[in-house]
Parts: C-alpha cells; structure tokens; sequence
C-alpha cells in the first residue's frame, strides 16, 4: 500500500472587525468632520459620531459581541458604498442630521450581517470541537471564541469506502470549519485490520500529518479494515474524528483454458511429402495399366 497525502490550504484573512474599530471607517468619518464650517460643528459631530459607536457596540453585544473578518469585510465594503453615496449627494438639510442618516444607516448594514452571520457561520461545527479567532466588538480585540460540539461527542463521521484489489482508495475527513481552527492541527490516521468488534487501544498509528486527505494505492485485501482520521492540536486536544470502513474486494481469480491438442504427425521414417500415400485403388489402377499395355503390343505386332 502506498499513501499520497492530498494538501487543503486554510486562509483567513486578519483585519480589524467592527465598524467603529476599523482604522478605515474611522478616518473617513474624521475627514468628514474635518469639513465642517465652524468648531463648534465639528464638536458637535464628533459628539454624534461617538454616540453612534456606541450603538454598534450594543448591537454587537446584543449579538455574542463578536465577529468573524470575512463578515465585516462584507460590513465595511456596503457601508463604504453608501458613504461615498452620501458624500456625493448634495445637501438638502442640516450636516447634523445628514450625518446622523448615514451612521445610523452603518449600523443597520452591521445588524443585518450580522443576524445571517452568528446562526450559522460563528459556529458552522456540527460535530466536533471548533475554538476559532474572532474579533471582540467591546474591546476592539482578538480572542478565542469557543464552539462547543453540539452532539457532545467528537466521534462525528462514518464512511463507508469500497474499492478493489490493486485499485486506491480516498480517505478525506476534511470539512470547511477546519480551516477555521486557531493554532496549529494535525490529521492522525490510524486503523484496524479486518471487522472484529473496535476499542480504541486496537488502532495503530498510520499517519500523523497536516494533510486532511491520503490516498490508498495498490489495495490489497488484507489492508481492509477499520480506518480512523482524528484532527488534533498540537498539544493532543481532539477536535473532530470521522472512521472509514474499507472494504477490499479481491479480483475474480482467473481460470485457464483447456490446451488444443494437435494431432501428431507420421513417423518421420514412414513420411516423406515426396512419397505417395497409400491408396486401396493403386492394385486396381496397376491392373488397368497392365492391360493396356498388353494390348498396345498386340495390337503392334498383328499390324506388322
């Protein structure tokens, strides 16, 4: 058997995550309190501006108070679009109350994303453990969020994998939540031979590697067996295992034709291609031959 580990790449981009901690949005709210005719103006909207955190921070509270750099990335790219369409629109009442719109409008755009986001993708384990980086909206920090396994187990996944003799088989226990993971991971493959009844004691080690997937080549039917794939910290914590059952089906075995035997040829004294074969009509055919010939000389000496 010969094993090919089959590599998954995990990217997670790392930036500031709520709207009033995102160094961006900041900058394009002080530029636009910079234009304001008078101090006091601008006193008095750097004063709004300030409230308005505030409420971004309560709608983050009130929803776990934390997110994920791919939900505000979506957050920041809408709320910049109307920003730049505030800036653009003429005028039409007082800078106040035009300012007020527009970061009143940052926080729906932060409360929709949020109420799609905390459901379904700040926990997207369904089984197993996931402890991932989030940004923290009251502190404008990094922490570790933990997601507990909603089953309380960690024994999540099983496979069933059939292949034939002398073909490969794919052992892929890789889900998109992995790559959510804080901090190093290993894939720990191991397994047992056969279909007895399993403990844990019973597997042996495979594979300790970062690749989530190995490929089986060259199966062989004694290789059948239970195979096991558990995601580990570095440090030994389990996040996640999944079993593959493996069956081997072995090849048909093959079966010879029945050998043609050729009949023999005469014996090499008696056999010549050159020497005519004998025939039960040569005696008849002498006798003929005879009497003709008597008959020609007869024939000759009664005409002299």
């Amino acid at each position: 058997m010969l094993l090919t580990m089959v590599t998954l790449i995990c990217c997670i981009a790392a930036a500031k995550a709520c709207l009033q901690c995102d160094r961006t949005i900041r900058k394009i709210h002080e530029n636009f309190i910079l234009t304001a005719s008078t101090v006091q103006l601008q006193i008095d909207l750097a004063i709004i501006r300030d409230n308005a955190y505030e409420k971004y921070k309560e709608a983050s509270q009130n929803r776990t108070g934390v997110i994920d750099p791919t939900t505000f990335s979506r957050v920041k790219n809408e709320y910049q679009n109307e920003f730049n369409l505030f800036l653009n629109t003429p005028d039409t009442g007082s800078k106040t109350s035009e300012f007020i719109a527009i970061l009143t409008k940052g926080r729906e755009i932060l409360e929709k994303h949020l109420d799609a986001f905390i459901p379904n993708g700040l926990c997207p384990n369904t089984c197993g453990l996931l402890k991932r980086r989030v940004m923290d909206c009251l502190t404008c920090n990094y922490k570790i969020y933990t997601c507990p396994s909603p089953t309380g187990q960690l024994d999540c996944d099983d496979y069933m994998v059939e292949a034939e003799e002398g073909d490969q088989a794919v052992l892929n226990c890789f889900l998109k939540w992995h790559c959510l993971l804080l901090g190093r991971r290993e894939y720990h493959y191991s397994w047992v031979p056969g279909t007895t009844q399993l403990d844990g004691s019973d597997f042996r080690v495979l594979l300790v590697t970062k690749d989530s997937s190995i490929i089986l080549n060259q199966l062989r039917v004694d290789e059948q067996g239970t195979y096991r794939c558990s995601l580990q910290a570095t440090n030994g914590t389990i996040f996640y295992q999944a079993t593959f059952k493996l069956t081997v089906i072995p090849l048909p075995h093959q079966t010879r034709q029945p050998l043609i035997t050729l009949p023999s040829l005469p014996h090499e004294e008696s056999y010549s291609p050159f020497r005519p074969t004998e025939d039960p009509l040569m005696p008849v055919i002498a006798t003929v031959t005879a009497l003709s010939l008597a008959v020609s000389v007869g024939l000759t000496v009664f005409l002299r």
